[in-house]
């Protein structure tokens, strides 16, 4: 949210009060809090009178995470949702001196000064790392009489932004201004399908603002030396989180907010789709897996999109008997043919659906304030919405899902969860819509991921879901959603999984070729070496199959290359998501995070890390060529291309022209991936 006009004036309409000093403070154990006046600095009780205050309590959640909470009128936040946090109050130290407060939880410490102006300065080991200072924290009222509570850190000299959710714009957020808001916009826009209030700066701290509803951040479009971040209402929560690099800023976030699971090994193999709106039947199905198996291409799941379901009855839960007479033979015969298998849900219910009824008579739905279902048609005719605030309709959701688990299907695609409404909705236990819109996903994804825990045990559980918020990560994989059919979607989507992986989330896929549209020969080929060079792998797309055979005998031959690649991969890739469920480093890191020290890896956004040993520059272009840059891995030894074999001297960027049988993969000197 923007409210200045220039330097030095409000935007019209807006009103800005800001906190101006403290006046007194109070030390318990574990909390200090102070008490600071809006407007001018207090000199003596009388200026006391007929002006408001800002609460400031800082607290530490876990060691080295550092929580102010700024409140104006306390809130009654019974009624809010929250994320859950693992929290273990570790100990802490308050000392105060003439000059200053000092907040310490391990290794973090928060300067607070005394004196004209309020002056948070954090720390890590005795190093600045984030700065909060004159006229920062502030109470806003917007033109509409809102409230919002807004609060500044400091943008350094060469300091970037990284993070805030798996985000489709410039890598580097420096420059932007994000909403935190789920929509289903594509990968194309500013829009996001899965945001996180987190970010990460190369200063070595995270921000982590405890809000899940709209949180919104202007990261150097406000104030060019200041990422500022504002909540609406009266209350903010946000940490600080320290570490001595990157690397340990993520896991002391999601040792905080939660950590990926293991996934089975055999999600790492490749998943083929019916795709979106295809027409396809059993025959259609079998023929898709046999003749991927006839040209000698190892599949590992098969993918049964919306049409297994009657047209404008998703979702009913019940196979179209017109395609599928005998859905439990076929999902035998895929079973049969070592395949899992995938089937698509949505949280959304069409009044077609015989479902409707049922769950409209026994109060299963969002509703309206005057207690009627709330319906729209932005998807399925007259559809509602599960309200998984309601316990028996989580338990009546979940029963379907059992009955599917029951036939023989191993895994859910988890679509949609960002077209939640807030207007005129009333929720089962009474949750404030707002922030429920972005909170939706999480309740969603975890009804679903319970039941595969129960029926198929804690290591066969996963999903393949596209909507998230905090602690979504506890609820893998995540797919970046609708791409289009080009090398500019390709790149885009790239650079939100290398976001996403900033944001705490540890595994991440997208739809090979793309969603949109129809993918050359050309772009399947590309699209296919960078998706099997991914943590998850699937081929998917709207009005296209996306069977190889049918982009070219070439397509045929790349995707069984590199297919038996990534199968080859399997235990190097099982070790690096030990390193994920263990640290909350992502298995697709970008190059920043695992090169920290190297300034030329700060904007790279074309080319990333493998887990901790490959190198992986995808090919973004008709001609072949790669443009990528090695590293220097510590010792000056040259890297080698895990395909070719040709090795290249770290520290300089390099131009190449590749061949469709090969791209970048560049091994870290002294490491063998098929050999651990």
């Amino acid at each position: 949210m923007k409210f200045l006009n220039g330097g030095w004036l409000i935007k019209d309409g807006f009103d800005v009060k800001y906190a101006a000093n403290i006046y007194t403070a109070d030390i318990e154990e574990d909390r200090l809090t102070l008490f600071c006046p809006f407007g001018s600095p207090i000199h003596n009780p009388g200026m006391t009178l007929d002006g408001g205050i800002l609460t400031i309590e800082v607290t530490s959640p876990r060691e080295d995470i550092i929580t102010t909470r700024l409140i104006n009128f306390r809130e009654d936040r019974s009624h809010k949702p929250a994320f859950v946090l693992d929290e273990d109050r570790p100990q802490v130290t308050i000392e105060e001196t003439d000059e200053a407060w000092t907040f310490t939880s391990g290794r973090t410490s928060l300067r607070i000064a005394k004196g004209e102006t309020i002056d948070f300065l954090y720390s890590y080991d005795g190093r600045p790392i984030a700065h909060s200072g004159w006229r920062a924290k502030a109470l806003v009222t917007d033109p509409d009489g809102a409230l919002h509570i807004s609060e500044q850190l400091d943008l350094g000299v060469g300091e970037k932004i990284y993070g805030l959710g798996e985000r489709f714009t410039n890598f580097v957020k420096n420059g932007q201004s994000v909403e935190i808001w789920n929509e289903d916009g594509g990968t194309g826009t500013e829009q996001a399908y899965k945001n996180v209030p987190f970010y990460m700066s190369n200063r070595n701290y995270g921000l982590f603002v405890d809000n899940p509803g709209k949180v919104e951040f202007e990261i150097g479009s406000e104030k060019v030396s200041r990422v500022q971040f504002s909540v609406p209402g009266q209350e903010m929560t946000y940490s600080v989180i320290g570490g001595g690099n990157m690397k340990e800023v993520l896991a002391n976030y999601t040792a905080l907010t939660g950590r990926a699971p293991l996934v089975p090994d055999w999600s790492y193999g490749l998943w083929l789709s019916t795709s979106f709106t295809t027409d396809y039947d059993e025959r259609t199905v079998l023929d898709f897996v046999d003749g991927m198996a006839e040209r000698g291409i190892p599949l590992s799941v098969f993918h049964f999109d919306c049409r297994w379901m009657k047209e404008l009855e998703w979702c009913n839960f019940a196979w179209d008997e017109s395609k599928f007479p005998d859905p439990e033979g076929l999902l035998a015969k895929l079973h049969e043919r070592g395949l899992k298998v995938c089937v698509w849900i949505n949280p959304y219910i069409g009044q077609k659906s015989p479902l409707f009824a049922e769950g409209a008579n026994n109060g299963y739905f969002i509703k309206r304030k005057d207690g009627s279902v709330w319906q729209w048609d932005k998807w399925q005719a007259g559809m509602a919405i599960v309200d998984f605030t309601n316990p028996d309709a989580v338990a009546w959701y979940q029963g379907y899902l059992r009955k599917l688990v029951a036939m023989g299907v191993d895994c859910f695609k988890t679509d949609f969860g960002e077209r939640i409404p807030t207007e005129d909705v009333r929720y089962h236990d009474g949750a404030d819509p707002e922030p429920m819109h972005n909170y939706y996903t999480l309740l969603y994804n975890k009804a679903v991921y319970d039941v595969l825990v129960e029926t198929k045990g804690a290591d066969e559980a996963i999903l393949f879901a596209r909507s998230a918020t905090v602690g979504g990560q506890c609820y893998p994989v995540h797919w970046g959603g609708d791409c289009s059919s080009n090398y500019p979607s390709m790149a885009e989507s790239l650079r939100a999984g290398l976001s996403f992986g900033m944001s705490g989330f540890g595994y991440w896929s997208h739809d090979i070729a793309g969603f949109e549209d129809q993918a050359t020969p050309d772009l399947y080929k590309r699209w296919t070496q960078f998706g099997l060079l991914s943590s998850h792998s699937r081929y998917h797309g709207s009005t296209a199959y996306k069977v190889p055979w049918l982009y070219g005998d070439e397509a045929v031959d790349v995707c069984r290359e590199f297919v038996e690649l990534k199968d080859s991969l399997r235990p190097y890739l099982e070790k690096m998501a030990v390193q994920t469920h263990e640290t909350g480093v992502p298995m697709m890191r970008a190059m920043v995070l695992e090169f920290q020290d190297d300034p030329t890896c700060e904007d790279i956004d074309t080319q990333y890390m493998l887990g901790s040993d490959i190198l992986v520059a995808p090919i973004f272009n008709e001609e072949g060529v790669a443009r990528f840059y090695v590293p220097d891995a510590g010792d000056g030894a040259p890297w080698r291309n895990l395909i070719t074999g040709t090795e290249y001297e770290p520290g300089r960027w390099y131009v190449e022209r590749y061949d469709y049988h090969a791209l970048p993969v560049l091994v870290r000197p002294g490491t063998d991936p098929r050999n651990v």
